[in-house]
């Protein structure tokens, strides 16, 4: 296969051919040009993606786990970070026609803290270590926490566990070679989190200016998963029984773009994910670059926490000779007209083409 076109971040006018799979710089003799204009851009990353999770709730079996894997590869996400999931989806690795997962392992939560059934639930915080030093080896480098949830005897959110075990835990982590990221809504289990020694918060909502000086100083990464923050206002709705939680939910989501605004403006490693799985559908990886401009991200950064800069974060590569032929192409530049990033031109995996909606009529 052979390909034309402005390569992404650097914006240079190059050629690529794809041989047995790799990227390659040098001429393919006979390769069939796909594209002799257009925009290519790394394969894109979903950093927070639940394949495994069924639609409204439960445990997906084998086939719906490939669908789900499939709809994210047609959107053009071709790089999964699983934030947690309740199977062992490694039989995916098999499928050389799906994206790569780099799998968490199972959330870990405490009893009636979490969403039921979905994580491994402790009864004694001090189990922590331990269970996350098992999770890391399982998982492909990195463990999921829950780090708070509604509880319900005060009627808010509260954080699960206490500083010194998150401490013993975020160690252990480390200590087999694996990273740790935590859900985390609410403002009062950051503090002790990020001093933690945490490498990534997801969702991130309750950011303070205080919180975020620490993320800079610790480099804390950040997946905000903006997608699923516009459920709150549903959650809240549903939250009859907890008017303090409700109106708290309601005042995350209200001013949820100005606090990844300002995490951006300090310097927080802000990555992209849609939090798909359960509640939210598959395949929405362009909502969520979307979504990133709109709370204040330039159009470049916004497509690089979704690509380029998400792919070094995770330690894949983006398009390098003799990396894996994984990209998009477009027929626009997809930074100054983001709608296009839902209607890619091509998908092509791992040097297979996936999609291909017609010739690219557009010029640079």
């Amino acid at each position: 296969m052979h390909l034309r076109g402005v390569v992404l971040p650097d914006a240079d006018v190059r050629d690529l051919w794809v041989r047995d799979g790799l990227v390659s710089f040098e001429p393919v003799p006979g390769a069939e040009t796909l594209c002799r204009t257009g925009w290519i851009v790394p394969g894109l990353v979903d950093a927070h993606c639940h394949v495994g999770i069924r639609y409204g709730g439960g445990d997906e079996d084998h086939a719906g786990a490939i669908a789900q894997a499939e709809t994210e590869r047609d959107a053009g996400a071709l790089l999964l970070r699983d934030a947690g999931s309740p199977i062992d989806t490694r039989f995916i690795d098999d499928h050389h026609d799906l994206p790569k997962i780099i799998r968490a392992g199972r959330h870990i939560a405490r009893p009636r803290r979490y969403i039921r059934e979905l994580g491994i639930e402790l009864d004694d915080e001090r189990d922590l270590p331990e269970i996350v030093a098992e999770q890391a080896r399982f998982g492909d480098g990195w463990v999921k926490i829950v780090g708070d949830w509604i509880d319900r005897s005060v009627g808010d959110l509260r954080p699960l566990w206490s500083d010194a075990i998150l401490k013993e835990a975020i160690d252990a982590a480390h200590a087999n070679g694996a990273r740790v990221t935590a859900h985390v809504f609410g403002e009062d289990a950051l503090p002790g989190l990020i001093d933690a020694g945490i490498d990534c918060l997801e969702h991130g909502t309750g950011l303070t200016d205080e919180t975020i000086e620490m993320m800079v100083e610790h480099g804390t990464a950040l997946v905000p998963t903006l997608v699923n923050i516009d459920t709150f206002p549903e959650i809240a709705d549903s939250a009859g029984k907890f008017p303090t939680y409700a109106a708290h939910m309601r005042d995350l989501h209200r001013r949820v773009k100005q606090t990844v605004a300002n995490a951006h403006e300090a310097g927080v490693p802000i990555f992209a994910g849609t939090d798909a799985g359960g509640s939210i559908r598959h395949g929405r990886i362009a909502e969520e670059i979307a979504a990133l401009g709109a709370a204040g991200l330039s159009a470049h950064d916004a497509l690089g926490a979704a690509s380029w800069n998400a792919r070094s974060w995770l330690g894949r590569p983006s398009i390098e000779a003799g990396a894996p032929a994984d990209f998009v192409v477009y027929q626009e530049d997809p930074r100054v007209n983001p709608e296009i990033l839902a209607t890619p031109y091509a998908v092509i995996l791992r040097g297979r083409l996936f999609q291909r909606h017609g010739p690219i009529t557009g010029h640079r």
